[in-house]
C-alpha cells in the first residue's frame, strides 16, 4: 500500500519541485544579468544633443555593469522608429530606450496612429535629465521681461512672431503654451531645425524664440540677443540669475525630458538594478559636469516616478496640442 501510494504521489512531487524550480531559474537569469553587452537605442542620428548623451550614459552605465553597452543610433518618424524597435525586443534588459519626448509623450497626440501602444510598451527605468529652454529676443525688440513681452503681444496683435526648429518640436510647444496661457494672439514661423530659427532671430526677422538653453549662451554673451527667462518651474543653476516663465506665468513648464526605458515585461530585478546604477551614474560630480557643459540637468530617482512624469506630460501636451489645434500627422 505505501508503495503504491508512493508511485501514485510521484507525478504530483515532480510537478511541485517544477514548479519550485521556474522562480530559482528566474532568479539565476536575473543573478546573472548582465552576460552579454548591452544595447542603448537612440532614436535620432548621431552628434545630437541625445546621441551625446546617450553615449555619455552608455560609457558610464557599461561601466558600472562590467559589460559593454553599444549605442545604436536609429533616427526617423519623430522617433517612434527606433522607440519601435525597442518594444518589439526581447524583454530581457538588453536592449534600451534612450527617451525622448517623441516616442511617448508627444507624438500620441501628433501623428495619427503609432506602432505600439505608448503607455503600455515601455517598462520606464529612470529620468535622466531636464534641458531647460530659454526665451530669448532680438535686443531691438523693447521688452526685457516675460511680463513685458505679453504686454507688448498684448497691445500689438498678431505682429510679434516666435520661431521654432519645427511643427510639433518643444520650441514649437513651448510658444504655444505661452500663448495659450496668457492669452495672446502671436504668429509661430517654423524652421527645418533650431540653427535656421536661430539665424532668422539674430536678424531680426523674427520676435522670440523659447529653445534649447545650451544654444544660447555664445549670442547672449555677445549681447547679439537678450535672454529673458528659463522654461523650467524652477531656476536653472546654468543661468540661476534668470527668472523663471513660471514666476510671470505660474504652472508654466516646458523643458524637455529625457528618461531610459526597457521593453514591457523586463524582469523587475533588472529594471531595479539599472535604476540603482543609472542613480549612481547621475550622482557622479564628472558626470554632473559634462552634463552641465551641455546645458543639461540631471534628474534620476525611482522607476515609478519616472513612469509618473511620462504620464503627466502626455496628458499636459496632450492639452497644448489641442488648445493650439495642431493637426495630427
Amino acid at each position: 500500500m505505501g508503495a503504491e501510494t508512493a508511485m501514485r504521489n510521484s507525478p504530483r512531487r515532480a510537478l511541485l519541485l517544477a514548479g519550485l524550480a521556474l522562480p530559482m531559474a528566474g532568479r539565476a537569469q536575473t543573478e546573472e544579468w548582465p552576460s552579454r553587452p548591452l544595447k542603448l537605442v537612440v532614436p535620432f542620428a548621431p552628434g545630437g544633443a541625445s546621441d551625446q548623451v546617450g553615449r555619455m550614459l552608455a560609457e558610464a552605465l557599461g561601466s558600472r555593469l562590467g559589460q559593454s553597452m553599444i549605442v545604436e543610433n536609429r533616427p526617423g518618424a519623430g522617433a517612434t522608429l527606433g522607440a519601435d524597435q525597442v518594444a518589439r525586443s526581447p524583454a530581457d534588459g538588453y536592449t534600451l530606450l534612450y527617451g525622448t519626448p517623441g516616442p511617448q509623450i508627444i507624438n500620441p497626440s501628433l501623428m495619427r496612429s503609432l506602432p505600439y501602444d505608448a503607455a503600455t510598451a515601455f517598462a520606464p527605468i529612470i529620468s535622466l535629465i531636464r534641458a531647460p529652454n530659454l526665451m530669448v529676443v532680438h535686443p531691438s525688440l523693447p521688452a526685457r521681461s516675460v511680463a513685458e513681452v505679453i504686454a507688448l503681444a498684448k497691445a500689438k496683435p498678431g505682429e510679434l512672431t516666435f520661431g521654432s526648429s519645427g511643427i510639433g518640436a518643444s520650441s514649437h510647444l513651448a510658444g504655444e503654451m505661452l500663448k495659450h496661457m496668457a492669452g495672446l494672439d502671436m504668429t509661430h514661423v517654423p524652421f527645418r531645425g533650431s540653427g535656421p530659427a536661430i539665424q532668422e532671430l539674430l536678424a531680426g526677422r523674427i520676435s522670440l524664440l523659447i529653445d534649447t538653453l545650451s544654444l544660447y549662451s555664445e549670442h547672449i554673451r555677445a549681447g547679439t540677443l537678450r535672454a529673458l527667462a528659463v522654461s523650467t518651474p524652477n531656476r536653472s543653476f546654468l543661468m540661476p540669475e534668470l527668472p523663471t516663465i513660471a514666476e510671470t506665468l505660474p504652472g508654466f513648464d516646458a523643458s524637455a525630458f529625457n528618461y531610459l526605458a526597457a521593453p514591457a515585461g523586463t524582469p523587475a530585478a533588472v529594471v531595479a538594478r539599472l535604476n540603482r546604477e543609472v542613480n549612481a551614474v547621475l550622482a557622479e560630480d564628472g558626470f554632473k559636469r559634462r552634463l552641465a557643459a551641455i546645458g543639461l540637468e540631471p534628474i534620476g530617482g525611482t522607476a515609478e516616478a519616472c513612469a509618473q512624469v511620462i504620464s503627466t506630460e502626455r496628458e499636459r501636451w496632450r492639452g497644448v496640442i489641442r488648445a493650439a489645434n495642431i493637426r495630427p500627422e
